[in-house]
């Protein structure tokens, strides 16, 4: 019934777009997916708690009976999604508001935002194969049509077919699992998946799991499927750019965990290849956004290496299930999807962050950016707790994440097992790598963008968000600092998606002490944030009746001190991008110095990823290669023309005659 409400409000919201006026199109969208969310999110909560939702309905011929089932693990990416969603529309609709006058183009954005809310309200509701590539296929193009809102801009439209090109290489592995399955069993059931894997021998499940996490991890944006990530994000708006990171990539998450409940074999091999595919997802990530100077493809990067710490979660979990560790179970799972909550808390108002940036400044470029701490002190705060968040420091919720990940590999090991502990070794050196490098990373981003003074003269107004662009922001910065205060609290509702993978009557005591463990750890860091504030309070006091006096920043005897002498986000991290040269290719370009008394010269640095120039670039360029060799076919004739189509024609009707007369041949010797 809930579920029909939401269509039949979806197709209203539709409707309407298309006949308001500019102005009203984006409270109507807003409305929509205030009314959505709420319906879908008690539905969620109810089967988060213990009560799953299950329904179904006629799909015709085609389709047959459509399964809808919402249990514990669709509840908690549904709740994820629909904050976020809610999030980025309050926060989407001050910041189309300039657009306002494009009104063809504003209809199309909400009315793409309204769908792809209702098509990821489908994918975590549907068990039904079919209609579920339905879904798949909704979210995927309005997506698109989401992230190409610029499309007069060239690298938009780029970015954008980029972008729906490999959605659509997903949507391949994911037909030709559910086709394959389908073909074997006779229905389009999620069930059907699971017996089916229990019929076969484990390399062909393996397979069968190996073309579900292909398709998935295009779609979550695992290396080396990511490529698509890094240009689509920073060409959205930044509302778009806040979804596509918070909840659209984890869409992926979601398949691969539900693949992982449905096939029951072969989860300690598994468990290997997610946890090393994830290290070099996270690493390869925080690598190649250090080097970033745009500030929304510096976040896109560290959205692969997000990916890569949920996927480290996942890893441990499968081995856990493949060893029967409850312990590991429990703490891979747990890790992972309180992770992916997180993930869409702090990078969703990262992305918020850096489009108030970008809005007031019109500029991309961190390295002619500076000192708008002073300009925009809401943005500067926000900005700074989110990225303490995705640092993983104390008391903020990327620490708990982490911290439950951290407990389960230092458990693992005590393995009895030679390979095991090995591996989660180098799992626990990788994800502390991260962690320090994703702090290089944003201690970066913030000084470069907020600190020091301003690099470049500003041709624009520097103002701070209004006030209907802060209240998501901070809606959100309050849930990241909820979820570091009180942990107990979300790992509480997490143990009940976990209890899917565990059943375990252990569970209840491994969620007490990581409770109690990751409790006293925030309160431990709370005391020390209390203490540090009241010594700079009673600083304060002591020095308020002194005399302030304002003089130049000392600059090492130098008189005359430039915005030039700050450092720059490139000198920033020189020595680590000479670390890591050989898995870079650099572009540099530079003007020649020339004269006794040369002239200002330009010199800039472009990293390019090597990945993407093996698995791209090459085989774009060989098949533009090979179809150009035909270009002779399309020569602007009209004669031409019509012979391609008559000559289609007789091929039409001679192949199926050739066919018959084969079949009657063989006939005819059959009987002789």
């Amino acid at each position: 019934m809930i579920l029909g409400i939401v269509t039949l409000i979806t197709a209203v919201a539709l409707v309407l777009l298309t006949v308001t006026r500019a102005r009203a199109k984006g409270w109507i969208a807003l409305s929509v997916v205030l009314i959505n969310a709420g319906l879908t999110s008690w539905i969620a909560f109810q089967s988060l708690v213990g009560t799953p939702f299950e329904t179904s309905f006629p799909g015709g011929h085609v389709f047959g009976v459509v399964p809808i089932r919402i249990d514990s693990l669709s509840g908690w990416f549904l709740l994820t999604m629909n904050l976020t969603m809610v999030t980025g529309i309050v926060y989407g609709v001050r910041y189309m508001a300039p657009h306002n006058d494009h009104s063809s183009n504003i209809t199309l954005h909400y009315a793409s935002y309204v769908i792809n809310h209702f098509s990821m309200i489908g994918i975590y509701s549907l068990q039904h194969s079919l209609a579920f590539l339905c879904a798949w296929e909704l979210m995927a193009i309005s997506a698109f049509l989401m992230v190409i809102f610029e499309h007069g801009r060239i690298e938009v439209l780029k970015a954008g077919i980029n972008y729906i090109i490999q959605s659509h290489i997903c949507i391949v592995f994911l037909t030709i699992g559910f086709m394959w399955v389908s073909s074997k069993t006779g229905s389009y059931d999620f069930s059907a998946i699971g017996t089916y894997s229990d019929t076969v021998i484990p390399s062909i499940t393996l397979l069968l799991f190996g073309c579900f996490f292909v398709g998935f991890a295009f779609k979550a944006g695992f290396v080396p499927f990511h490529t698509w990530l890094p240009y689509a994000h920073p060409a959205a708006p930044a509302h778009v750019s806040g979804v596509m990171s918070g909840v659209i990539i984890k869409l992926g998450i979601f398949g691969i965990l539900r693949m992982l409940l449905l096939i029951k074999e072969n989860h300690l091999l598994i468990g290997y290849a997610i946890l090393i595919i994830s290290l070099i997802t996270g690493i390869y990530g925080v690598i190649l956004a250090i080097i970033q100077h745009n500030l929304k493809k510096l976040l896109a990067y560290h959205s692969i290496e997000n990916i890569g710490i949920i996927g480290i979660g996942i890893g441990l979990g499968a081995i856990g299930m493949g060893l029967n560790k409850p312990y590991l179970v429990f703490a891979g799972f747990a890790g992972a999807l309180l992770h992916t909550f997180n993930h869409s808390l702090f990078k969703s108002l990262l992305f918020y962050a850096a489009g108030t940036v970008h809005q007031s400044t019109h500029i991309a470029n961190i390295e002619k950016l500076g000192g708008l701490i002073k300009k925009m002190p809401h943005t500067a705060t926000l900005f700074l707790v989110a990225s303490l968040a995705i640092c993983g420091l104390p008391p903020l919720n990327g620490f708990i994440s982490e911290f439950i990940i951290y407990s389960g590999l230092f458990s693992g090991i005590r393995s009895d097992q030679l390979t095991q502990p090995i591996i989660i070794i180098i799992a626990i050196f990788g994800l502390a790598i991260i962690g320090g490098l994703a702090m290089l990373c944003f201690t970066k981003a913030f000084s470069i963008v907020f600190l020091g003074t301003e690099r470049h003269p500003s041709h624009q107004k520097i103002h701070e968000a209004d006030f209907f662009r802060l209240v998501p922001q901070y809606l959100v910065a309050i849930f990241i600092v909820a979820v570091g205060l009180l942990p107990q609290l979300f790992i509480d509702i997490v143990a009940n998606p976990v209890s899917l993978f565990v059943g375990s009557d252990l569970l209840p005591s491994i969620q007490q002490e990581f409770i109690h463990t990751t409790r006293t750890v925030s309160l431990a860091a709370l005391v020390l944030i209390f203490l540090s504030l009241i010594v700079l309070g009673i600083r304060s006091v002591a020095t308020s009746t002194r005399n302030i006096t304002t003089v130049a920043t000392w600059g090492c005897g130098y008189t005359a001190p430039t915005p030039r002498l700050q450092y720059t986000a490139n000198s920033f991290v020189r020595s680590f991008r000479k670390l890591i040269r050989p898995l870079l290719i650099m572009n540099k370009e530079e003007d020649v110095i020339d004269g006794v008394f040369p002239r200002s010269i330009h010199s800039e640095t472009r990293p390019y990823d090597k990945l993407e120039a093996f698995l791209v670039d090459k085989p774009t360029t060989y098949i533009r290669g090979m179809m150009g060799r035909f270009s002779f076919v399309q020569n602007g004739s009209v004669q031409f023309y019509i012979s391609y189509g008559v000559i289609f024609i007789v091929i039409a009707i001679t192949i199926p005659l050739l066919i018959n007369g084969v079949v009657y041949l063989i006939n005819i010797f059959k009987q002789i």
